[in-house]
Formats: C-alpha cells, sequence, structure tokens
C-alpha cells in the first residue's frame, strides 16, 4: 500500500506538503518536510483505499527546534 499524504501545518508558518509515504502516519509521529520537522496531531482518511493507495490527511505543528544552522 501507498500512503498519499497531505501535510497541513497549523499556524501558517510553513506551506506543508503532499508526500508518498510506506507507512500511514501516525498521532505523535515526527516527519520531516524539507528543512523542518513537525509533530503529528491528528490523521484522517480522505477516502477508502483504491488501487493500492491511501489517501490521507494529515494536521501537523512545526518543531521549535527544526530550524537548520544553515538558515
Amino acid at each position: 500500500m501507498i500512503y498519499k499524504v497531505s501535510y497541513v501545518v497549523i499556524g501558517g508558518e510553513h506551506p506543508g506538503a503532499i508526500a508518498n509515504a510506506d507507512e500511514p502516519p501516525k498521532v505523535g509521529d515526527i516527519v520531516k518536510l524539507g528543512r523542518h520537522e513537525f509533530k503529528v496531531l491528528d490523521v484522517m482518511e480522505l477516502m477508502p483505499p483504491r488501487g493500492g493507495f491511501a489517501f490521507l490527511h494529515a494536521t501537523c505543528q512545526m518543531l521549535p527546534s527544526s530550524e537548520t544552522a544553515d538558515q
């Protein structure tokens, strides 16, 4: 199964992303999008799985320590 995940970041400090994953995100997971890390706050299924794909929406919050030194 391939998981197509729409990551939406609360607060507007990051545009979010759409990414493929081999495992579904879970509440409490830490995900890296670009140079930042995010904590997953909520996950919901957008529609039932079809043709080997599952479609998920994950709401995230940027971790304050996710800034890299090269910025």
